[in-house]
């Protein structure tokens, strides 16, 4: 039996936890995508992330749209640092909500999990 988006409206709404694990995810695309230079894809999750962070604008409202520039820019080393900038950004806002303990980073392998610090106090 497929599970259809009409037999989940009867009020599930995911937790913030469950939202940061898919922001996690599109974060790391983002970088591949940049480092890879494929701009439509990297527009793409940029666009995705906005929807999540739309939650935090404070904090992440200049860090996205420096990456927003960037890849509309098409230019590898700016995209970087406003990636780097876009990550710090993460941190920040896990640092001012108690969550400081959940560092991202800049992938280091396409792994689901390459975007993040395990060790305690890195950042």
């Amino acid at each position: 039996m497929a599970l259809t988006v009409a037999a989940c409206s009867g009020g599930y709404q995911p937790g913030l936890g469950e939202l940061m694990s898919l922001t996690q995810m599109r974060h790391a695309k983002l970088w591949f995508a940049g480092q890879e230079q494929n701009w439509p894809l990297a527009e793409y999750e940029v666009d995705e992330l906005q929807e999540g962070f739309d939650l935090v604008p404070k904090i992440m409202g200049q860090p996205l749209a420096g990456v927003r520039a960037a890849v509309k820019a098409r230019d590898p080393r700016t995209f970087a640092a406003a990636y780097d900038a876009l990550t710090a950004g993460c941190n920040s806002c896990h640092q001012a909500t108690n969550f400081g303990f959940n560092v991202v980073k800049r992938p280091s392998s396409p792994s689901w999990f390459g975007n993040q610090t395990f060790a305690v106090g890195q950042q």
